[in-house]
């Protein structure tokens, strides 16, 4: 296996798809030549050349609309936001068709399609650059909502995702883009879009998370461990739509406390969807009420003030604390 970082799964998952189904096409803003302000498209037009790696104008409406044509057409696009914060322009094509072809053509028509697109803070970027909007999607029918946390799902879920006959949208966390890296298997591995992981077990409470916020919640549950003997269940989510109600309840039902953590707005957030779920399946299990911590309900701020915005391990540690003391 080798070692990589997320920058380099995902491209190993784009080069993979790429070989395996000649209707993969990537498009997007600078993402051939200058192989994306990421480098995530690394080496791809050079490998598999401009037809298939086609630098886009800047106007995320037509990138996404293209797309949506080609998809009917039976290719599979697989489209690059270079930030989640400019995906806004495209959102008409996104809601209106993206989402809604296989409802409006009664099944006859797949939309076997995948937008990539890095979001979330961390990396002291400008305004429309770090935001972590992943419940508006959510929000759509017809809209897989995936996340991974770290280099191997990313790889396993992006290839999953552009195999998949429904639309994806699919959110990098960018601060963690190179900040770890892990074992990668050689051979082509892919994860079920809709289903969580229990990343830590444990018996005590049971910690909810996804994407960049899984590495703090981590870091708590090991904390916790280690200073004061609470076992906590760490849970990875991965998809936020179609969500893995029964691996949250499943947990919840094991440990009879919750917190759930995520770096969006809290007003209905994800945590919010969480949380509902958990009364709905778990109640009579609940020994605490079940707490949130998120992204305050601002603007992602500069980048002087983001770490103040952001979860952290202190912030999750302290409201475990409160719950088990209840």
């Amino acid at each position: 296996m080798a070692q990589m970082n997320m920058v380099k799964a995902i491209n190993l998952a784009l080069r993979e798809a790429m070989t395996e189904d000649d209707g993969v096409i990537l498009l997007g803003e600078d993402i051939g030549q200058d192989e994306g302000v990421f480098r995530v498209t690394e080496g791809l037009m050079k490998e598999f050349g401009e037809e298939r790696v086609i630098d886009t104008p800047l106007a995320e409406g037509a990138i996404v609309g293209c797309a949506v044509g080609m998809a009917l057409y039976g290719l599979k696009p697989v489209c690059e936001m270079q930030f989640s914060g400019f995906a806004y322009q495209a959102y008409h094509q996104i809601e209106g068709h993206m989402s809604r072809y296989r409802n409006r053509t009664r099944g006859r028509y797949n939309m076997g399609m995948v937008i990539r697109m890095p979001y979330g803070g961390g990396i002291r970027a400008i305004e429309h650059h770090s935001e972590s909007r992943e419940a508006l999607y959510a929000h759509n029918p017809g809209l897989k909502m995936v996340i991974p946390s770290g280099p191997r799902n990313a790889r396993a879920l992006l290839i999953a995702s552009i195999r998949s006959l429904d639309p994806v949208i699919f959110f990098e966390p960018k601060g963690i883009y190179r900040a770890f890296r892990e074992e990668v298997p050689d051979e082509v591995e892919t994860m079920p879009i809709g289903r969580a992981v229990v990343a830590r077990e444990g018996s005590d409470i049971t910690l909810i998370s996804y994407g960049a916020m899984l590495r703090p919640t981590m870091e708590a549950a090991e904390d916790l461990s280690e200073e004061e003997g609470v076992s906590a269940e760490v849970v990875d989510l991965l998809t936020v739509s179609p969500m893995d109600t029964e691996t949250i309840a499943g947990s919840v039902a094991k440990t009879g406390r919750a917190v759930v953590i995520h770096e969006g707005p809290r007003t209905c957030g994800v945590g919010a969807e969480v949380t509902a779920r958990l009364i709905e399946k778990s109640f009579f299990h609940l020994e605490a009420p079940i707490r949130r911590i998120t992204g305050y309900d601002v603007h992602f701020p500069y980048f002087a003030s983001e770490q103040a915005f952001l979860p952290n391990a202190e912030r999750i540690r302290h409201a475990a604390r409160e719950t088990l003391a209840v």
